[in-house]
């Protein structure tokens, strides 16, 4: 099944409508209650647009990067490459072969396309730069990141005639050490998490997202007026890689990443504070991969604003998704800072830490979490 975002589904709706946001997300919550709850928020809008007559999506022709969904087969696309990687051969006792995979990208965002055995003759084709038409290859999700995937009856035309593709302004994170962090710059970390702190939740505008203030006992926004609140939270945490340590802020969608619940899971928190205890020592000790900013904060401290993680840094988890090919061989701003006291952590043993290595690219962290990391890493 096609996967559209409930975000993506109710900016159709009121692009097509004219309705606002909170009014498609009133009419979903009609829809659930009329349906007795069984159905999802996401089913439920996919209802309401068709009675609208919304086509939600259509992957006749070649597909923009940003239109590409979890769940689509037969994807065309035009991108340019932004990096190449390795191309590695496995051999494991289930099986063997070779992958290899680069990114793409184009006006609208970028994406990493997989190349599965005899595919990777393709591969070492090409370089930084070209641009490449993809036919016929399938969306694959893969922690959370969406990935085309090369199957028997994909193929790629190398720079056709033409075809130009202009892509976002990249931005570099060079792998370091903590102790080698300094204001505003930008980095890939790899740390342990040794402390946790409790979440916090503030009042914003469901329509703007923009932060709400109390006034006369009422939440209001400066641009659409008083206001029903919605809610944005942040996680702070504490790395540390036997270099150093420093405290990492993760915002909404990356705190759903790290901890690998839904907005869903975090209103309960919101509601019953007390359940995040499981959460906070489930972290304890697990190892991530971060890439973001360090700045100074306000008490001249450094902090790392996360702008993506990455948590399965398993390289066997990769080889799985050689399982998927038969099988389909036929066939989307951070809100505004709420400020805290930084209070300093307790001494940890040292954690090893990764080598400075080769940058890694991105064009925009807040979509999709399209990112590039070296494969099989």
């Amino acid at each position: 099944m096609i996967h559209v975002p409930l975000k993506d589904i109710i900016a159709k709706i009121t692009a097509h409508t004219g309705l606002s946001e909170a009014d498609v997300r009133l009419k979903v919550r009609e829809k659930i209650e009329q349906l007795y709850g069984l159905v999802s928020e996401e089913g439920a809008a996919h209802i309401i647009a068709n009675e609208y007559g919304i086509k939600l999506f259509d992957i006749s022709g070649e597909l923009k990067i940003k239109d590409i969904l979890l769940g689509m087969k037969s994807v065309d696309v035009v991108g340019k490459v932004l990096r190449k990687y390795e191309l590695r051969e496995f051999n494991t006792e289930k099986r063997k072969g070779k992958v290899a995979n680069l990114m793409i990208g184009d006006e609208t965002g970028t994406i990493r396309v997989v190349f599965w055995n005899d595919k990777t003759n393709e591969f070492t084709q090409l370089k930084d730069e070209d641009i490449i038409k993809i036919k016929n290859a399938y969306v694959r999700d893969n922690a959370g990141r969406k990935e085309l995937h090369l199957g028997d009856t994909s193929h790629i035309i190398i720079n056709p005639p033409n075809v130009t593709v202009n892509t976002r302004e990249h931005k570099e994170y060079g792998k370091k050490h903590i102790s080698e962090l300094t204001d505003t710059v930008s980095a890939e970390i790899l740390g342990t998490i040794v402390q946790v702190f409790d979440v916090k939740f503030f009042e914003v505008c469901p329509q703007c997202n923009k932060r709400l203030r109390l006034k006369d006992n009422q939440f209001a926004c400066e641009t659409h007026g008083v206001q029903n609140p919605a809610f944005n939270y942040v996680l702070n945490v504490y790395l540390d890689d036997g270099t150093g340590n420093i405290r990492a802020i993760f915002w909404k969608q990356q705190s759903q990443r790290l901890l690998k619940i839904d907005d869903k899971a975090f209103d309960a928190i919101r509601l019953q504070p007390e359940t995040f205890e499981k959460y906070k020592n489930d972290l304890l000790g697990v190892q991530v991969k971060v890439l973001g900013t360090a700045k100074n904060n306000i008490m001249g401290r450094l902090e790392f604003n996360a702008e993506i993680v990455f948590t399965e840094l398993n390289p066997d988890q990769e080889v799985e998704m050689l399982d998927h090919m038969r099988e389909v061989a036929l066939d989307t701003k951070t809100s505004n800072a709420v400020v805290n006291n930084v209070s300093n952590s307790n001494t940890v043993s040292p954690v090893p830490a990764k080598t400075v290595d080769k940058p890694v690219k991105s064009t925009d962290l807040d979509d999709e979490f399209e990112v590039s990391e070296d494969f099989l890493e």
